[in-house]
């Protein structure tokens, strides 16, 4: 990218940097993320379908100004009852994940927002509802500016503490997202899916690590679109970590493993979870993290990493 944008930052492929040894001398950083997401029931005069960017469980999606209800309450179920079977399943095997969350959730679905501080879990802002794209505005800056400050002020109010971290939802940013979250403080970005490695992106206000995302590594693409069965999902989630565990003995690697409580929190999908946690948490040098400890932790090692040009 060029400096003409807000942010922007630089090509260096993985054999041109330095070694990264993350903490405790591990070779692999899983991060597993929880999508805990709000949509609306509909909203006058959208004439697209209210769920961008996520499959249909009956096809042909209505207009986003009618109430589709087999597609909003299958998410709802998540709600209702996936994300507390994935609780119960992450409580069990002692494994945190980072939580994303719409400012909606935190408002209109309280109870999840409580369990998951209660659990000490990290809680990254995911726009306001899912279903309102940041790219909707990426001809209105200031617009998506308020979207994003709407969130963060909910956040801290409800969350006790500034968020440090930002995934948009349907991982839709614009060029301006990146500076708007410096501009607020925050640390990390986590929208782009361009790496298996944390690097620096270089805004008008400062720089903001990338903390890549994998829309591949994730249970939508896994089974809601691809029609994968759960032996199918573990195989390829070990395929995954054993390769990246592998060339992290060279310099480390980040997996991201993305869920929805609608998706991987039903009854058949839970033990496809279940095993491959299982798996993880049996290799040595595997620093199971979330995104902040991320962050943090490259800010001190990044000019070594992939030294300013």
């Amino acid at each position: 990218m060029t400096q003409q944008h807000p942010s922007w930052y630089d090509f260096v492929p993985i054999p041109d940097r330095g070694k990264l040894v993350f903490p405790g001398g591990a070779q692999l950083a899983l991060v597993v993320t929880i999508n805990i997401e709000y949509w609306e029931q509909d909203r006058p005069g959208q004439k697209e379908p209210m769920f961008p960017g996520g499959p249909a469980t009956i096809p042909h999606a209505l207009p986003g100004d009618v109430w589709d209800t087999a597609n909003w309450t299958w998410r709802e179920y998540g709600q209702r009852v996936g994300i507390w079977r994935m609780m119960e399943l992450f409580d069990e095997l002692g494994v945190a994940p980072s939580c994303t969350c719409n400012g909606m959730t935190m408002v209109e679905r309280r109870r999840i927002i409580d369990a998951v501080r209660e659990r000490g879990w990290e809680l990254v802002p995911h726009n306001w509802v899912q279903n309102d794209l940041l790219t909707y505005h990426a001809h209105n800056p200031a617009a998506e500016r308020e979207v994003i400050a709407r969130t963060l002020d909910t956040y801290r109010t409800v969350v006790g503490r500034d968020a440090t971290a930002w995934l948009s939802s349907a991982i839709r940013g614009t060029r301006h997202t990146p500076a708007f979250l410096k501009e607020f403080g925050l640390l990390a970005y986590c929208d782009y899916l361009n790496d298996d490695q944390p690097y620096m992106i270089q805004t008008v206000n400062g720089q903001i690590v990338c903390v890549p995302y994998s829309n591949d590594v994730n249970d939508f693409n896994m089974f809601s679109r691809s029609g994968g069965s759960t032996d199918d999902g573990v195989t390829m989630l070990r395929a995954c970590f054993d390769q990246l565990h592998r060339e992290g003995a060279r310099s480390g690697r980040i997996m991201n493993f993305g869920l929805h409580p609608h998706v991987v929190g039903h009854a058949f999908r839970i033990g496809a979870l279940r095993d491959f946690l299982t798996y993880a948490k049996s290799v040595p040098g595997v620093w199971i993290t979330n995104r902040e400890e991320i962050a943090r932790w490259y800010m001190g090692v990044h000019e070594q990493h992939i030294p300013p040009r």
